[in-house]
């Protein structure tokens, strides 16, 4: 007996006036699966993510969650990297509380069980010697980890990352992508990773969804991630190379990072 995925995309299209960012995109998601979306900017990437969330209006097919429309409460969403507000009274804590009733109107009210539930989460991401410090004082990595925390408080079933990776260094993307993984195993969550390198989380990785030029493919790193199968998506030819486990890709400029350019 199969087992029913986590996440259906089905035959699903997503177009702004005469641009097409892709169409006919077929994928299942089952728990536990890591999968890495990758693609050039503007091909998409944080559209699907909006699309699952229900931020972004399908322009034909389906998105379903176990059979059904999707709920915000069994999902988790890491947003890409931003300047926090220097105005911003928020500690932590607050932050990563926000998981739990950010979406509720009106002011949150303190419960003896979100403040469990905090410090759990706070504990789990190795951050609880900062549950106190205003976001405006946090470095890149551990507003990241916080924002982490805010995502997985609820114990989501899927887990939205949105290029968590972006304007942190080497090891702090080392120390995010772990903890995300981390929760992952958790929770038996399943994740869709947007980022512009996979080299970071190259290990974590079950299957690579890559979107071009309103194309996409979907497989295993090894499947994906070779010179013939990205030539057709680019429509040139297009080599990647493996060199001491990290993989490099020549021949189209997308792949160095410059913020996404997703069409609204």
């Amino acid at each position: 007996m199969s087992q029913q995925p986590l996440l259906s995309i089905k035959d699903a299209s997503l177009a702004f006036g005469e641009h097409t960012l892709w169409t006919g995109l077929d994928l299942e998601v089952q728990p536990h699966e890591f999968i890495a979306v990758i693609g050039s900017n503007g091909s998409g990437k944080s559209s699907l993510l909006k699309a699952i969330l229900g931020q972004q209006e399908l322009t034909g097919g389906q998105i379903l969650m176990q059979g059904k429309p999707i709920a915000s409460r069994k999902v988790g969403y890491i947003p890409q990297s931003r300047a926090v507000d220097p105005a911003s009274t928020l500690r932590a804590c607050d932050l990563i509380g926000l998981g739990l009733d950010g979406h509720r109107f009106g002011i949150p009210l303190p419960s003896k069980a979100k403040r469990q539930a905090v410090s759990r989460t706070l504990e789990a991401i190795g951050a609880s010697e900062l549950a106190k410090t205003p976001i405006t004082k946090l470095s890149g990595g551990e507003l990241q980890r916080m924002r982490v925390g805010q995502a997985v408080i609820s114990e989501p079933d899927l887990i939205l990352a949105d290029e968590p990776l972006s304007a942190l260094d080497l090891h702090q993307q080392q120390v995010v992508s772990a903890l995300i993984d981390d929760q992952r195993r958790a929770h038996n969550a399943a994740v869709l990773f947007v980022t512009h390198d996979v080299n970071p989380i190259l290990d974590l990785v079950d299957r690579v969804l890559y979107l071009a030029n309103g194309k996409f493919r979907i497989g295993t790193p090894d499947e994906v991630l070779r010179s013939e199968v990205l030539s057709e998506l680019y429509g040139t030819q297009v080599d990647v190379v493996r060199n001491q486990g990290r993989i490099v890709v020549l021949g189209t400029q997308d792949h160095d990072h410059h913020p996404e350019e997703e069409w609204k």
